[in-house]
């Protein structure tokens, strides 16, 4: 499967104190459905993505945005001193 992967962005807040890393991959008509739902479903099982939007070109393209949500760590030096 030819898939081509776009840049991951950082930091879009859709709600207050939560943040989102996103990933853009665009899919050729070429791909089945069941390979593209394949392709997706294992990305959200092992690497904890979830289905923000698709968009289907007029020449068939996929173009699929996923997102995972950024988790920080508290700074510990507060806990230290």
């Amino acid at each position: 499967m030819s898939t081509t992967k776009d840049r991951r962005t950082r930091g879009r807040a859709l709600r207050p104190g939560v943040e989102y890393e996103f990933d853009k991959l665009v899919i050729p008509r070429d791909e089945s459905r069941n390979v593209v739902t394949r392709l997706l479903v294992d990305r959200a099982e092992h690497g904890g993505w979830e289905l923000d939007r698709v968009r289907i070109g007029a020449d068939g393209t996929r173009r699929v945005v996923l997102r995972r949500k950024i988790i920080r760590q508290p700074r510990l030096s507060f806990y230290l001193t």
